[in-house]
């Protein structure tokens, strides 16, 4: 009778006080961090303004290794990036474009359908078809007025057969070898100048010439000039695309506006084509759509698509920096990771290229935006705004 009484006492001491000594109260967990995201008013997905035949400019270098068939009614030009020339001992044997034919001829035919759209072709320093190698590229082929007027003609044929719109030309650059090609600081300059005239002379005016610009004007080094002459190339270009990025690397924005701790900026690089002559009509600023971390670390460099997939654990995007007018990423520990563009700082760089009187906004490169098309929406529209 007893045990009966005491288990069943025992049982209702287990019923009552059991869970509470069976199972222990574990501390709430802590709430996940936000993910930091652009203000909607800042990532426009839609084009906002209609174009407008005045000339403005919006410019999308399309590459060979790219995927993407580019949105016609969001640029005017494209630049397809990029042909390569064929040299042999120094002499000019021709150019093709890089990668398979069926990707340059697919971008070619968009004019088809949108025969207002502007293509034109644009020539590397380097060498990436398997079936070349490095043999002197521009810095050879300039040396020999032959070598200059046969690739005037090769292009002028090629720009006739594929319905294209002009060339333009990615030396970079004369007098300094980043490619591994060869360079001649005693001619480079002065040939890349005879290099256009003969384009010129041989176009006349039925196609355009553009060329990728550097920061700043020819420098004078031992033997002779490096960089690109830009008084002398003016009188033979319709227009310029300024590289207005990779001005610098981390700790610093590599496109700022305007800031005084960068090695350059959008304000002096735009500066130096004034100084030299050259009408601002003529002018059409670049904009990154990736952000530069390092020149030597890696990853050197991240696209704005990658930089919005980066964990919020250990970034924090969209970070502003009213000194330069660009965002910037930033790791949980305060730490700079790298500048880059949002539709905030391209409607900054917008408003003060209109305002310059400049053509235009180009951009590198066009696979690299946001499936949405974040960036492409946002060049258009800070260029178009009346």
């Amino acid at each position: 009778m007893m045990n009966k009484r005491f288990l069943a006492f025992a049982t209702v001491l287990l019923l009552a006080f059991g869970p509470v000594a069976c199972h222990t109260i574990e501390p709430e967990p802590e709430p996940e961090p936000e993910r930091e995201v652009d203000p909607p008013i800042n990532e426009p997905a839609v084009l906002l303004h209609e174009r407008i035949d005045d000339g403005r400019q919006v410019t999308a270098y399309v590459t060979y290794y790219g995927s993407q068939m580019p949105e016609a009614v969001s640029i005017t030009h494209i630049n397809y990036a990029f042909a390569e020339l064929y040299m042999v001992d120094g002499v000019y044997q021709g150019f093709k474009p890089q990668g398979s034919m069926s990707r340059f001829e697919s971008i070619a035919s968009i004019k088809k359908n949108y025969p207002n759209l502007k293509i034109c072709l644009s020539f590397t320093h380097g060498v990436a078809n398997s079936d070349n190698k490095q043999g002197g590229s521009f810095s050879a082929l300039c040396k020999s007025e032959s070598g200059r007027k046969a690739f005037a003609e090769d292009c002028m044929a090629f720009l006739n057969k594929y319905n294209l719109d002009g060339v333009d030309l990615d030396w970079e650059y004369p007098g300094l070898s980043w490619s591994g090609a060869a360079c001649d600081v005693s001619c480079d300059v002065d040939n890349y100048v005879l290099l256009v005239k003969q384009l010129r002379e041989t176009f006349g005016d039925k196609y355009t010439i553009s060329y990728a610009g550097y920061c700043t004007d020819k420098v004078a080094v031992t033997g002779g000039w490096r960089y690109i002459d830009i008084k002398g190339m003016d009188p033979y270009v319709d227009y310029v695309n300024i590289m207005t990025y990779d001005l610098d690397e981390a700790p610093h924005h590599h496109s700022a506006l305007n800031d005084s701790r960068a090695y350059k900026d959008c304000y002096r690089a735009v500066q130096a084509y004034l100084s030299a002559g050259v009408a601002p009509g003529k002018l059409v600023l670049g904009i990154p759509f990736y952000g530069r971390h390092s020149w030597s670390k890696s990853p050197t460099a991240i696209t704005y698509r990658k930089i919005l997939e980066m964990d919020p654990y250990q970034y924090r995007r969209n970070k502003w920096d009213e000194q330069a007018s660009c965002p910037y990423v930033e790791t949980m520990s305060g730490e700079f990771f790298c500048g880059y563009d949002n539709p905030r700082s391209i409607a900054a760089k917008g408003e003060w290229v209109r305002k310059q009187g400049m053509r235009g906004l180009m951009f590198w490169e066009y696979d690299q935006d946001d499936a949405r098309g974040t960036l492409r929406h946002a060049v258009w529209n800070a260029v178009m705004t009346q």
